[in-house]
């Protein structure tokens, strides 16, 4: 890390470091279902791993309504226009209802067709749909959370956040295990307590948001919301293609057996924690970024983005080592089934080596989406998505890989987003750009 601290380093890591706890502790309601449910057996974890990648890919989907809200709430208050960024905020919420519901209907409509397409079959059908078929009513509270995160964010607050987050898990773990064992509900036990705790920090962000917005008129705007709409197109196909691929590395280990599919829902579930850990540094690269680029200050953009830069590659450095050095232990908190922790094992380096390049992509994805340079974001994740990740996943199932071709995958899309991302910031345009979200009229 930085040897020495300046003023820079101080704005980051006031950001940062609550952000990585609030991220760290947010994959924590699918870790504690993973360690909860994985004592029920193989079966009861394989069908937690399918439920839990599919709706990490549908929900993540939707993280527009927090990263474009970050960047917009941040740039908007920066160019001194406080209503405009509550009116932005309150259109963002709006839009999460109205989705929110959308995809409940969806889930609850083709819940067996999406666990079929997940490899879901024989034993593993059924706890699949029952876990389904609760969490589906969390679709709401999740995505008006989302807004709740970018609109603190925005106004460089990353410790409200931090708080209902935390908040969040303690209940999720009591409630689940409750649920789980003494009311014996199984792996549906599990999606109740998530949807109880995601259901309280949904509330609890509004209530918060009260005391520090300027109240806007509560009506949808149509204007606005076209805007929004437009300003996230971008960011949600992003998503959906970075998502999609992730996806369907989760349906090649389905396909690979339950042994494949249980360990990969354990490796999977401990990088994207460390992944969020070094998500951190981006989440401040929003805020800061946006806000500087929205007073005019682009040297001072440049100088967070090279700082934020360093501050990614030695942070995943230190957590590579950490989790190398863990090998032995972090498996065992999920499962004692010896084929799934040998499994586990065949990846573990893999996973680990990712997390040095996963901090500068990270980084620079932050860096890019405070810029609201969303356009590119789209185009090279897709490229690295569709041309790297998929192609080597399903190349793992046919050639017989087993899981470290998978994680060959993943290692590929990383690789390519990297390169990628270093271009886009050595080449300099986002910071010269004007900002792609105007104030609601």
């Amino acid at each position: 890390m930085p040897a020495r601290l300046n003023a820079v380093d101080r704005k980051v890591l006031g950001l940062a470091v609550p952000a990585m706890a609030a991220l760290a502790a947010d994959p924590l309601l699918s870790l504690v279902d993973t360690a909860l449910v994985g004592r029920l057996g193989a079966v009861p974890l394989a069908a937690l791993g399918i439920d839990v990648a599919l709706f990490t890919t549908i929900f993540f989907a939707f993280n527009f309504l927090s990263y474009g809200t970050t960047a917009a709430v941040a740039r908007l208050r920066a160019g001194d226009d406080p209503r405009g960024a509550a009116r932005y905020a309150l259109q963002a919420l709006w839009l999460a209802l109205g989705l929110g519901l959308a995809v409940t209907a969806v889930l609850l409509a083709a819940g067996p067709a999406l666990v079929g397409a997940m490899g879901a079959s024989g034993p593993v059908v059924d706890p699949a749909l029952a876990y389904l078929r609760v969490r589906a009513f969390a679709a709401v509270p999740l995505l008006v959370s989302q807004v709740g995160h970018g609109a603190f964010r925005g106004l460089q607050d990353t410790r409200t956040p931090l708080v209902v987050t935390v908040a969040a898990n303690v209940v999720n773990a009591v409630v689940s295990w409750l649920l789980i064992y003494p009311a014996g509900l199984g792996v549906a036990g599990a999606a109740a307590g998530t949807l109880v705790a995601e259901t309280g920090a949904a509330a609890a962000f509004l209530v918060l948001a009260r005391g520090r917005f300027p109240v806007p008129d509560l009506r949808v705007d149509p204007v606005a919301m076209r805007a929004l709409v437009r300003v996230s197109r971008d960011l949600f196909l992003r998503t959906a293609a970075l998502l999609g691929g992730l996806l369907i590395t989760t349906a090649v280990a389905a396909r690979m057996g339950t042994v494949v599919v249980a360990a990969h829902q354990i490796a999977r579930e401990l990088w994207s924690m460390l992944a969020l850990v070094l998500d951190g540094f981006a989440i401040a690269g929003q805020a800061l970024i946006a806000t500087s680029l929205g007073a005019g200050r682009t040297a001072e953009a440049r100088v967070i983005a090279v700082r934020l830069v360093w501050w990614g590659l030695a942070t995943g450095t230190v957590i590579a080592g950490g989790y190398l050095a863990l090998a032995g232990v972090l498996p065992l908190l999920f499962t004692s089934d010896p084929a799934v922790l040998a499994a586990v094992g065949g990846v573990w380096v893999i996973v680990a080596a990712l997390q040095p390049i996963g901090g500068v992509v990270f980084v620079l994805d932050g860096v890019l989406m405070g810029a609201e340079d969303f356009r590119f974001l789209f185009v090279s994740t897709a490229a690295a998505a569709l041309g790297a990740l998929v192609p080597v996943s399903l190349l793992a199932l046919r050639l017989g890989w087993g899981l470290p071709g998978v994680w060959a995958g993943m290692a590929a899309l990383l690789a390519v987003r990297l390169a990628a991302t270093v271009w886009r910031l050595r080449d300099g345009r986002w910071a010269t750009s004007p900002a792609a979200v105007e104030p609601a009229a």
